[in-house]
């Protein structure tokens, strides 16, 4: 009648961590572009009162083009590469292989 509880699976910090940091790495993009938007759902009456809403929109999508470039460097810098994401090298030939071989 009891059932045994559920095994709890355990994952390392360190790669739970660098895992969490890869996605925020992935939606990033999303983010920014929702940033992006946001001057377009500002109030079209403060421009009309005389404020200043084209010169302020500039500034904030410069302000939010600077964040997202510090905020991606910042995460590649964090982000540890794994063995999956080395360059694989392409397999060394035998000196009588090849291109450059005898048989032109």
């Amino acid at each position: 009648m009891g059932r045994s509880p559920k095994p709890q699976t355990f994952l390392a910090r360190a790669s739970y961590r660098q895992r969490r940091l890869r996605d925020a790495a992935k939606v990033l993009p999303i983010v920014g572009g929702l940033l992006f938007m946001a001057p377009l759902l500002w109030p079209r009456e403060a421009v009309a009162e005389g404020g200043n809403g084209t010169s302020h929109a500039i500034l904030y999508l410069f302000g939010v083009w600077t964040a997202l470039i510090v905020v991606a460097f910042v995460l590649a810098r964090i982000i540890r590469p794994t063995e999956d994401d080395d360059i694989q090298q392409p397999p060394e030939q035998s000196p009588g292989s090849g291109p450059q071989a005898g048989g032109r």
